[in-house]
């Protein structure tokens, strides 16, 4: 199912990659694999747009052998240079040294300090298109989205924007398009996805997002680089891509927590009880047994994150210090948040936790609450009336 055909002429010859279960190293986690997309236009020019993850690059060969036969390919278009969608270009070209690749000047840079091919390029800019024969190929740069080198290619007799990293997931399919899987699905992951990649540049995207649409491209298919394309639901992908750039958020408080001896567990969960109390959504994640990725993908759609700890060594505990370094990076815009946790004979953590939510530009909506040894059940209803406190700020 890798080759398929998108549209009259345009064919997808990428590979679906079932077996991956991290990203990036291992700082993004991909419970439901990936694909790395790649796109063939037949015309009396034929480009490639993108290319796959270099251990993939004979699927790729062969995948171009099935729709082009032994033709050559004119064309070798790289929207992005990460090695995911890249990593193959040295392969294909030595099978195509006649081809063109075109590209951005960024990522022509890029492309020689990994690959150093001696190869012809054509770089190209916002504005500037290629003519196959009846398919036009219109070039748009979106740098830091998410790399400086990024651009999409829209085609517009076919409407259909070719977008690399954005609008994507991490997900594997038997079946490519938005209308043959689980929506529920699709759009977790495009969540988890711009939560823990395109979250630092949300307002380049805003600022992109704006440009698109005033471009009036009219787009009825997006066909990005990882994931399922969309040609029933494309609306749906920008309208969230709005939201997410904006900073745009519901009612939602995450409440991430790490404990030694149960007395911050205990704390947490009678946030989250005066919290339900209040009508307000929660969520509740322990730090040590939960995935960092997923619960940033809960936080781009959250108003507020609590965040506790027992202390240790005057600090927080590990996995509490990795979630918020984990934010720190990302910095997730318009959220509110505030400390709490546990200590023996002395604290540390919860004055920790707030120095991070500031770094993180996390404002702070609450004084932090903190226990020494354990909580008695009068100290429980305060930390109740905390979380209904909380939630009375965000109704506001």
């Amino acid at each position: 199912m890798a080759v398929f055909k998108v549209l009259p002429d345009i064919w997808s010859v990428g590979v679906v990659d079932w077996d991956v279960r991290s990203f990036h190293g291992p700082s993004y986690s991909t419970h439901r694999g990936t694909t790395y997309n790649a796109y063939l236009i037949m015309d009396e020019k034929k480009a490639l747009v993108d290319t796959v993850h270099r251990p993939f690059a004979s699927e790729l060969a062969n995948n171009l052998r099935q729709v082009a036969g032994e033709g050559k390919i004119d064309y070798i278009i790289v929207n992005h240079i990460e090695p995911d969608h890249s990593g193959s270009l040295p392969e294909i070209m030595k099978l195509n040294p006649q081809a063109t690749v075109v590209c951005t000047a960024k990522a022509q840079e890029g492309l020689q300090k990994y690959y150093g091919g001696n190869w012809t390029w054509k770089i190209v800019k916002t504005g500037d298109s290629l003519e196959l024969g009846e398919h036009t190929l219109r070039f748009i740069e979106t740098p830091m989205m998410h790399w400086p080198d990024n651009m999409v290619t829209f085609i517009p007799q076919k409407q259909i924007l070719l977008s690399n990293d954005a609008f994507g997931q991490h997900l594997a399919w038997s079946h490519p398009f938005d209308d043959q899987n689980d929506m529920e699905v699709i759009m977790a992951e495009a969540t988890k996805y711009y939560a823990n990649i395109l979250t630092p540049f949300s307002k380049i995207v805003a600022k992109k997002l704006q440009e698109l649409a005033a471009m009036n491209l009219d787009i009825k298919i997006i066909a990005p680089g990882h994931g399922i394309i969309w040609r029933s639901h494309p609306d749906k992908i920008l309208a969230a891509y709005g939201r997410w750039a904006n900073a745009e958020a519901g009612e939602k408080v995450l409440i991430v927590y790490d404990t030694m001896w149960g007395s911050t567990e205990k704390m947490a969960r009678a946030i989250l009880d005066g919290i339900a109390r209040a009508g307000i959504p929660a969520a509740l994640f322990k730090a040590a047994v939960s995935d960092r990725n997923d619960i940033m993908a809960q936080l781009l759609e959250a108003r507020a994150v609590l965040v506790g700890s027992s202390t240790i060594n005057n600090d927080m505990l590990v996995p509490v210090a990795a979630f918020l370094e984990e934010v720190r990076g990302l910095k997730p815009a318009g959220k509110l948040g505030a400390a709490f946790g546990s200590h023996g004979w002395r604290g540390g953590a919860v004055e920790s936790i707030e120095k991070q939510l500031t770094e993180a530009k996390i404002a702070l909506a609450m004084d932090s609450l903190k226990v020494q040894w354990a909580p008695d059940e009068d100290f429980l209803q305060q930390c109740r009336d905390w979380g209904f406190a909380l939630a009375a700020k965000i109704k506001e």
